[in-house]
């Protein structure tokens, strides 16, 4: 069983960055792919961008040149900075962890966390 738990969100405005992180519980953290999700209001949850095992990031077009993810197997954390951020970056963002393969997380994530409030302002 995997436990994770976000930090970060929070109140910008547009153009401004933000970092959030997600600390995994469990000795096996860099053998998972690691990923981001978030859920606008009256929105499906989308991928935002994931990190495989072997430290491979992808991004879903939205964000991709603006969000980075990274990952510190030493502190078991996964990152997404996310800079020029846009008023339609505003939402609830997961974290998300699987330990089959990176294109299973991209879809049907084994494990999640609580999420995180994003609130971008114009």
């Amino acid at each position: 069983q995997v436990q994770l738990v976000e930090s970060g969100g929070g109140l910008v405005q547009a153009g401004d960055s933000l970092r959030l992180s997600c600390a995994a519980s469990g000795r096996t953290f860099s053998s998972y792919a690691m990923g981001w999700f978030r859920q606008a209001p009256g929105k499906e949850r989308e991928f935002v961008g994931g990190i495989s095992w072997s430290d491979n990031p992808y991004y879903a077009g939205s964000v991709k040149g603006r969000f980075t993810i990274s990952r510190d197997n030493a502190k078991n954390t996964v990152y997404l900075q996310m800079n020029s951020l846009k008023p339609e970056d505003t939402a609830v963002y997961y974290c998300a962890a699987d330990s089959r393969t990176f294109v299973q997380l991209m879809r049907v994530p084994e494990y999640w966390g609580q999420g995180t409030q994003v609130t971008v302002s114009s």
